[in-house]
């Protein structure tokens, strides 16, 4: 998403005009990113989540069965639900861990990680999801992406993507850091365009422009202007080394 989001911004939507499908992969697909590739490429972004452990791509969705937002459904040979806390299935729209049973699976020998990775014969990953009433899986944030400010939950990816549909934005991620009074804070660290200045004016901007986009509860009440994000070789952001930069400095917090 992020490279198809930089090209976009580039207005280089010619470089896709001879791709027939294309792949979205490494992090989480919004909905405002698959449209704004659409109606630029007219390409439907096949969206798909897979895990190192079980080998192979097991919930995703392509051609008229994508619907923008989800990232599909299990496919053949694989079965998955949610589970909440105490392990059980939960119902339909409630949150809880994405669960799998397919023909592989995990299996560490000798590890402590097995006991946690395997729930009575479902390999749970370390995603929260939701599932609606067609089967469909909607992604909200890696379990330790999950925000509690306030009492409220709120997932990471949507507040990112909120951020990201700033004209300025050229990325960003974002993360909890601890707060005294409402335990948890949205804490974004933003990537601006050149010739941006990241002030305080810039700063305010774009904390309306999230209320005005989500929930208002859920916007970046410290917004903080970086030059890069850190990621890992593959390219994927590393949200932890974002939560130990918050953790050990406090931005300003509006």
């Amino acid at each position: 998403p992020t490279a198809y989001r930089a090209i976009l911004k580039a207005g280089r939507a010619d470089l896709l005009k001879g791709v027939k499908n294309a792949v979205s992969a490494g992090e989480h697909l919004p909905q405002e990113t698959w449209h704004h590739v659409y109606d630029e490429t007219g390409l439907k972004l096949i969206n798909g989540i897979g895990a190192t452990e079980l080998l192979h791509v097991f919930i995703s969705a392509a051609g008229d069965d994508i619907v923008p937002g989800a990232t599909g459904r299990a496919v053949p040979g694989y079965r998955a639900t949610i589970l909440d806390a105490e392990g059980n299935e939960a119902s339909p729209g409630e949150l809880g861990r994405l669960a799998v049973i397919g023909p592989t699976g995990c299996r560490y020998l000798s590890d402590e990680r097995q006991l946690s990775y395997v729930v009575n014969g479902w390999n749970v990953t370390g995603d929260t999801f939701y599932r609606d009433a067609d089967g469909y899986f909607y992604y909200q944030a890696r379990a330790d992406d999950m925000i509690v400010s306030s009492g409220y939950n709120i997932g990471a990816p949507e507040v990112e993507a909120a951020v990201n549909e700033h004209p300025d934005v050229v990325e960003c991620g974002v993360v909890g850091r601890p707060d005294p009074e409402r335990g948890t804070v949205v804490c974004a660290f933003v990537v601006l365009r050149d010739g941006v200045e990241g002030d305080e004016a810039k700063r305010k901007e774009i904390q309306d422009f999230v209320k005005s986009q989500i929930a208002p509860y859920k916007y970046p009440r410290d917004v903080r202007f970086v030059d890069a994000l850190p990621r890992n070789p593959s390219g994927k952001l590393q949200h932890y080394r974002l939560r130990e930069q918050a953790a050990e400095t406090n931005g300003t917090q509006v």
